[in-house]
């Protein structure tokens, strides 16, 4: 079995600010970031160094602006070398706050030590749960007040403490369960299910969906006092009977019984850690039902909350494009204009049902809930050609578009109360400019890049004297030539234009209360029976929120 060799995390302008030796003699910091730089990008999870002594497998993993890299000179399981840095950036989070920066780490030398020390020992992989870190770590000053002091075993008495006394530790009192906290007490009782889906649709130039998945993870928050035993029921668009063939590629939290999910699809049976957890994740394929011959499928099909279409070669000449959304206003919420809620459908009392959305003000709906969803911070994005000089012009009908020739895109934004203004449909129009021609090209090269060709301001003097008769002969036959040279001309500059046309534009926005998968939580119920500590009268507090994300991820190809 392969073995964990170092740990180097390196800041955002490439510097070293941590490193930790396992095992071995491994690379050194300095020596292995350029060889890891000069790997062009974007670079691989696993990087092969074969001319290292001895020769390196390098894992990274970017968080933020800070570059985590573990490096290994024998034969490890890959998956499993990923997962260990995923894992040290969720425990550094939770230890040392979100979002994580370098300024963090370096004032948490001595906390960051004793994490790492018990994550991985000797090289191998061993606590990796939070929960279990904060019994094993010392925490001192502020955080040791929020994250140890419920835990810490108290001072013995020596002028009549017995031998077990001494020898007692929390970590023998509680449950062994290397997920939870021992001794878990909470005043308030709370439990919260985040589920969050993320969107990956590419759209042919015709409209027509070529793939389309959600990517949706399961965040749980229990703050239950006691060792409770949690059921959470799931239930698709159209029930339970068929959640097995629409959630594909399911993955889960350790604490998650496997067999409960295997004998029903769709009920996750745990015990939970304490606080807030990733409970599973799983994959949706939207387009399941859909023929691959069927020629009726759109993007309508998919019902989207927003539709983009994309016109190239527009104009006399062929330099404009227009990119047109179409809004589905029933995704604007309760009340256009108003605040919207946290989005937590929310349900107290010992049931296992989840509120639909009511609110405890008089039962109104609130905007952000999955009766009312809301959409929020629309954004096109569109790359330009690498000809492209500039926009010579652009005119929206609603937002803000910004344009930066070095970033080589264009960016439109609507904001949240433009969209709520009652319009559904919004219009961008640009023209685009090409490159300069370089000196050294063809003297008679356009020098505008449009095909236009060079200018000729010189006099001929001789030519000027000619007889009028020859030139009243010729006219003719020049006013012919002429309109085949306009349309030769015209048909050149829509040519060099088309190349400057865009090849793709994608979409970004976030829907608080709806999920595309049709996914729902249909309860959270705490079982009695298997659970331990808990009191016969609590009745915890209980909510759902959803919420669909898309960042680019909605791209349509032109």
């Amino acid at each position: 079995m392969g073995l964990i060799e170092a740990l180097h995390i390196y800041d955002e302008h490439n510097s070293l600010i941590l490193t930790h030796v396992y095992t071995g003699r491994p690379i050194s910091a300095n020596h292995l970031l350029p060889l890891y730089l000069e790997r062009p990008a974007p670079r691989p999870p696993l990087i092969y160094l074969p001319n290292t002594n001895p020769p390196t497998l390098v894992f990274s993993l970017s968080h933020g602006n800070l570059l985590f890299i573990v490096t290994s000179s024998t034969e490890i399981e890959p998956l499993l070398v990923i997962e260990f840095l995923h894992r040290v950036v969720d425990v550094f989070e939770d230890f040392l706050g979100a979002p994580l920066i370098a300024q963090k780490i370096e004032s948490s030398y001595d906390v960051i030590l004793q994490l790492l020390t018990e994550m991985c020992d000797a090289g191998i992989v061993n606590v990796t749960e939070p929960n279990a870190l904060r019994d094993l770590v010392e925490v001192e000053g502020f955080m040791g007040k929020l994250l140890g002091n419920l835990n810490l075993p108290t001072k013995p008495n020596f002028a009549g403490a017995s031998v077990p006394a001494l020898t007692q530790s929390p970590l023998h009192t509680g449950p062994a369960l290397p997920w939870r906290r021992a001794n878990v007490r909470h005043t308030s009782n709370e439990l919260y299910a985040d589920v969050i889906e993320t969107l990956k649709v590419t759209l042919a130039p015709s409209g027509r969906p070529i793939s389309a998945f959600a990517n949706g993870t399961i965040a749980f928050t229990c703050k239950v006092s006691g060792v409770p035993d949690i059921v959470v029921t799931l239930t698709g668009p159209s029930g339970k009977h068929n959640l097995r063939d629409l959630i594909e590629l399911p993955v889960f939290h350790p604490c998650v019984r496997l067999a409960k999910w295997s004998e029903q699809p769709g009920v996750l049976s745990f015990v939970p850690p304490d606080g807030r957890f990733t409970l599973a994740g799983y994959e949706v394929d939207l387009l399941p039902h859909f023929e691959s011959g069927d020629l009726n499928l759109t993007a309508k099909s998919l019902k989207l909350p927003v539709t983009l279409e994309v016109n190239t070669c527009l104009g006399p000449s062929g330099a404009d494009f227009e990119v047109r959304l179409t809004v589905n206003r029933a995704f604007f919420g309760a009340a256009s204009g108003g605040s919207s809620s946290s989005g937590r459908l929310t349900g107290g009392g010992g049931g296992g049902g989840i509120g639909r959305g009511i609110g405890a003000m008089g039962g109104a709906t609130h905007s952000g809930t999955a009766a009312s969803p809301l959409l929020q911070e629309l954004t096109v994005t569109v790359p330009l050609p690498q000809d492209v000089r500039n926009l010579s012009e652009i005119r929206t009908s609603r937002g803000d578009a910004t344009y930066n020739p070095g970033d080589r895109f264009l960016e439109w934004s609507i904001s949240d109360k433009e969209l709520s203004g009652g319009a559904s449909i919004f219009t961008m129009r640009c023209t685009v400019v090409g490159q300069m021609a370089d000196n050294g090209e063809d003297e008679n090269a356009d020098p505008t890049g449009f095909g236009f060709g060079k200018p000729d301001y010189s006099y001929d003097v001789e030519s000027a004297y000619q007889s009028s008769a020859v030139s009243k002969g010729k006219s003719t036959e020049k006013t012919e030539k002429s309109g085949d040279e306009r349309d030769a001309l015209a048909k050149k500059i829509a040519a060099q234009n088309k190349l400057l046309m865009p090849n793709s534009a994608s979409l970004s926005f976030t829907v608080r209360g709806w999920l595309a998968s049709g996914v729902k939580v249909e309860s959270i119920v705490i079982d009695p029976r298997k659970s331990r500590g808990l009191s016969e009268t609590m009745k915890p507090y209980k909510g759902v929120k959803y919420l669909t994300v898309s960042k680019r991820g909605i791209e349509i190809r032109c």
